[in-house]
């Protein structure tokens, strides 16, 4: 049995005509009738009364003519899914990034299933806010976002916590140590974006100084990473943090980077979806997601 002796069989039941059926499928009469009276035979049963000037639906017709509608639906509704699915691959995936993601970014990519094959990427360099704004649009399919527990109309998947480390002048008497308390940091001035650039990095520091029993002096505002630490390795006082995953872009022998103890800084790094994104993406997403997760647990 084939799906076009089902369809053959539906048209000529709706036409009652197998001249008229033949024009609709666009073939020859006897093609249609061949078929027909092929998937009688293979079902064993009459599907039409022929006896009489007209055709007509025997009662096996009429009862097998709702199935073949379903079956025929069924059939259009697997190729548009098949088409939906091919259109996606081919389309690019907009996904909004940090300038600190380092070698994460190829972990989450190796992590997508089959790699991510098929799928053409678009990564675009943003703000953490104006990364959250364009999700929100429909403007990026996802972005990587740190810090947030929650947003509104956003689900966020969970994929790592970056602890922070700390970056001064490689001449400060602290350098010389293998790691540092947050507190022997107290009195020198810190250098980080102010909260209005990045509120839950300067949120979250803020309140570790607190904890740690001191009001941080803060230095002029960090603009750029780099910057910034080229102004520490030229003698200027201060103290900033760096991601781990940015450790690799400094190279000054006049900055060193140290890890803090007594309960290091972390912040939690996220994918952020839409909550109503495409459902065949959104499995894609969290399935890498998971992946990742278990790698750097693996790691540490």
């Amino acid at each position: 049995m084939e799906l076009r002796q089902i369809q053959y069989f539906v048209t000529v039941a709706e036409e009652l005509h197998f001249g008229r059926a033949a024009e609709r499928l666009h073939i020859g009469q006897p093609a249609v009738s061949q078929q027909v009276r092929r998937l009688e035979r293979e079902l064993g049963t009459q599907l039409f009364d022929r006896s009489g000037r007209t055709v007509t639906l025997t009662p096996a017709g009429h009862a097998l003519l709702p199935e073949g509608r379903e079956l025929l639906k069924a059939r259009d509704s697997f190729a548009a899914t098949a088409q939906r699915l091919t259109t996606r691959s081919a389309a690019a995936f907009r996904v909004g990034i940090s300038s600190a993601l380092g070698p994460r970014l190829d972990d989450f990519l190796d992590a997508l299933p089959d790699r991510g094959a098929g799928t053409r990427f678009e990564f675009q360099t943003l703000d953490a806010r104006t990364r959250l704004e364009e999700v929100g649009a429909g403007r990026l399919d996802a972005a990587f976002v740190r810090g947030l527990e929650h947003a509104p109309g956003l689900r966020l998947l969970g994929l790592w916590h970056d602890p922070l480390l700390v970056a001064l002048p490689a001449a400060h008497a602290l350098a010389a140590r293998h790691r540092l308390e947050l507190a022997d940091l107290a009195g020198l001035p810190l250098r980080i974006a102010s909260r209005g650039e990045n509120a839950v990095l300067f949120d979250t520091v803020v309140a570790a100084c607190r904890a740690a029993g001191f009001e941080p002096t803060f230095g002029p505002p960090s603009t750029r990473l780099q910057d910034t630490l080229a102004e520490i390795g030229a003698g200027a006082a201060g103290w900033t943090l760096v991601y781990p995953t940015a450790a690799n872009t400094v190279s000054s022998r006049r900055i060193s980077l140290l890890p803090l103890i007594g309960g290091p800084l972390t912040i939690r790094m996220s994918l952020a979806v839409r909550e109503n994104a495409d459902p065949v993406r959104l499995e894609l997403l969290t399935a890498a997601s998971a992946r990742v997760r278990r790698k750097v647990a693996e790691e540490n």
